[in-house]
């Protein structure tokens, strides 16, 4: 069940994202919410699996840099889960710089933790 929250919850997220950043389009599919459901549910799945590895692997570069590298990091996984939704589904994002990437990762980690406040989760 926990799973399933934190892939409606980034669901929303990427869906805002979607529609507040320039760049950033859903490809492939019957409908954009198909798109923007599947592309969360590799998004979830990458940031249980390679998030944690990455961020222990940056760690010493995180600390120099007073934590904004993780922001680097977040965006990074946005460019994996977007190859691995593209070459799984052939649906998932559409990413058209470094620039948006890294604005759609922030937009997702603030709507992502407004909407865990709301349903509770940590």
């Amino acid at each position: 069940m926990n799973f399933i929250i934190r892939w409606l919850v980034t669901a929303i997220a990427v869906g805002v994202a979607v529609w507040l950043v320039p760049g950033i389009d859903i490809v492939g599919g019957t409908s954009a919410w198909v798109g923007i459901a599947l592309f969360a549910l590799v998004l979830s799945l990458v940031n249980i699996s390679i998030k944690p590895i990455m961020q222990a692997l940056s760690l010493p570069v995180t600390i120099l840099t007073l934590g904004i590298f993780y922001l680097v990091v977040n965006t990074l996984m946005l460019y994996i889960a977007a190859w691995l939704a593209n070459g799984i589904f052939q649906v998932g994002f559409a990413i058209a710089t470094f620039g948006s990437a890294f604005v759609a990762s922030i937009v997702i980690s603030i709507v992502s933790g407004i909407v865990n406040s709301l349903v509770g989760k940590d």
